[in-house]
């Protein structure tokens, strides 16, 4: 499947639910391309985190966070699993090398059969997704009004202008499927520009 991207080049693998994204995503996410040439990450569908994660998730809806995800300049292709494990995404993609969270042991991990190589990258930590709505809870409470000062910086940061482009050769994920808002294919999107 992915054979017309390789050319020589060693694809990296990882995956996850990304549902808010938070420095220590971005830890592993930049560790795993230095990985190889080509990184693939394989979000879980909404119904694939509320299985694994109950009903209150994902905060984000899938569309959402595949954009975010493709926007960030470690992921090269970008595409989806309803399972709650991505085992037979790995066996369709076959990369060359699977990355995961220290978190996992080694013979856990889904889909290293079917792979060369297994690394599994240290967490930072106290970053979670978990922590995060933990925290905003804490200092918001359920009605939304703020509980303690706010800390948010004083300046702005600008988007970088990252565009997305349909990729022409991007790797097949399962039957492709149309993101509820913005009617992209999840499957293909890679970050150009």
């Amino acid at each position: 499947m992915l054979r017309p991207l390789r050319r020589g080049k060693t694809v990296v693998f990882t995956n996850g639910c990304f549902d808010l994204v938070h420095a220590g995503h971005l830890k592993v996410l930049e560790w795993a391309k230095r990985q190889g040439d080509i990184l693939v990450v394989g979000l879980n569908s909404d119904a694939s985190v509320r299985r694994l994660k109950g009903p209150r998730r994902p905060i984000l809806p899938l569309a959402d966070r595949a954009v975010l995800m493709a926007a960030l300049k470690p992921v090269d292709y970008v595409t989806w699993f309803s399972e709650e494990t991505p085992h037979a995404l790995i066996r369709r993609l076959r990369p060359d090398i699977l990355v995961k969270g220290g978190d996992w042991a080694s013979d856990s991990i889904v889909g290293r059969e079917f792979v060369k190589k297994v690394v599994r990258v240290p967490l930072l930590k106290g970053r979670s997704t978990s922590g995060i709505i933990s925290t905003i809870n804490r200092r918001y409470g359920s009605d939304g009004n703020s509980r303690a000062p706010s800390s948010a910086p004083s300046g702005v940061a600008r988007a970088s202008g990252t565009r997305l482009r349909r990729a022409e050769q991007a790797p097949e994920g399962p039957s492709p499927k149309r993101g509820r808002k913005q009617g992209l294919s999840l499957s293909s999107w890679e970050r150009v520009g």
